[in-house]
């Protein structure tokens, strides 16, 4: 799987489908570890925070990731590790579920998922104790606890 942007951005799967965040959020788990294991091009990291609107910087310190590891790989066009790829690939999931709950709801003109995932990141959250969600996006089980407060949060539960 060749990674996460819209089809505006021309980003398009091994059979020439335009990959969207949907597209990660929605595949067989077995694809997405494929493509952990495989690595993503570290290109990602910057389009990734394009996407949010914020800067790359903030991206990669929110994961705790390496500056000049990332800086060197881009450079190189090299592919992320698989740790490194694993947290890219989460925060596209995420952002990923997000596109999918506003697509069931059936609303989803001029709504930038990407964006408000990014905004809602840096709110504080009443269910984590008042702590951003973007505290806990450096680890697997974070991104996994962060998956389930938006899940909570469509179905109305307290989130």
């Amino acid at each position: 799987m060749a990674a996460i942007l819209k089809a505006t951005k021309s980003r398009l799967d091994k059979t020439g489908t335009p990959v969207t965040f949907a597209n990660i959020y929605l595949i067989a788990p077995h694809a997405r570890i494929e493509a952990i294991k495989r690595g993503v091009p570290a290109r990602h990291v910057n389009e990734l925070a394009e996407r949010m609107d914020i800067s790359k910087e903030s991206l990669i310190d929110t994961l705790r990731l390496s500056r000049a590891t990332v800086n060197r790989k881009v450079r190189e066009e090299k592919l992320l590790s698989q740790d490194e790829s694993e947290r890219v690939l989460g925060v596209e999931y995420l952002i990923g579920q997000v596109e999918n709950m506003v697509n069931e709801s059936g609303n989803q003109e001029g709504f930038d998922a990407a964006r408000w995932v990014s905004t809602w990141l840096d709110s504080p959250s009443p269910a984590l104790g008042n702590r951003k969600p973007a505290s806990y996006l450096d680890t697997v089980e974070g991104q996994k606890l962060v998956s389930s407060l938006l899940a909570m949060a469509q179905s109305g539960a307290y989130a």
